[in-house]
């Protein structure tokens, strides 16, 4: 039998101009992201960082009270290189994040200080593409992501936000899920990807404890294999591929 072929998929919403990312850890959005956030940042459109922890946990021959402030420094050092200048972190511990109401609260928050039109997130959902189990942070940010895009918008919903001289925001007009496996859009990455490359190479201290592999031949690699994976998807353009949610 003849396997169907993968569904096209259609370019990204170009009509906007300030995104906010939301993810756990240091280096999620350059595993996946990156790319299109330089093409973005250099088309002229702001784009802002915020993490709900340090990662803290993520290196095990690190102590966190020494890991959370270096992997801050990696991460502000890789978000420049796409043009990226601010950086926030939300101070939620890793590894033991919680979806509810609490980080749903410091997303819509974030949402209405930087007033986006497009938020960008990883994926949601349990596993990444049935193959491996996705990590209960990563769970836990991404469905308070979509859920704090709404919240932002309702008055009634954290009203202590209005006390702190946070105005709803109700711009939100797209969530796009990175490292979904049923994309529906993409970006292309062409313009991007060397970038994307010595961003996530600024990551080294979590990469040389991940793997025994030259950074650099790992994070070209990584990066390369999966936009040339989804480019064939996309008029055979590298690509970074998202789920793209509209409201």
């Amino acid at each position: 039998m003849t396997e169907p072929t993968p569904t096209q998929l259609l370019p990204m919403p170009e009509d906007w101009r300030r995104a906010l990312a939301v993810v756990a850890h240091p280096d999620d959005l350059e595993y996946g992201c990156s790319a299109a956030i330089a093409t973005w940042t250099d088309g002229g459109r702001e784009v802002a960082y915020v993490l709900a922890t340090r990662g803290e946990a993520g290196i095990d021959t690190l102590e966190p009270d020494k890991c959370g402030p270096l992997r801050e420094q990696e991460q502000r050092a890789s978000a420049a290189v796409v043009g990226v200048s601010t950086v926030e972190f939300l101070d939620h511990r890793d590894g033991v994040l919680e979806y509810g109401l609490a980080l749903r609260r410091d997303i819509a928050a974030a949402i209405r200080r930087h007033r986006p039109e497009l938020v960008i997130t990883l994926n949601h959902r349990d596993t990444w593409g049935g193959v491996a189990w996705n990590t209960p942070d990563h769970v836990a940010v991404g469905r308070a992501t979509l859920d704090a895009a709404a919240d932002a918008g309702n008055r009634w919903i954290f009203p202590e936000l209005l006390e702190q001289g946070l105005e709803p925001w109700n711009g939100v007009r797209w969530v796009a899920v990175a490292g979904s496996s049923t994309p529906t859009h993409a970006a292309d990455a062409s313009g991007g990807l060397e970038r994307a490359v010595r961003s996530l190479l600024e990551h080294r201290t979590y990469i040389e404890a991940l793997t025994d592999e030259d950074p650099e031949t790992y994070a070209r690699g990584f990066l390369t294999g999966n936009a040339t994976a989804t480019g064939e998807r996309f008029g055979g353009k590298p690509a970074v591929a998202f789920e793209l949610f509209s409201r």
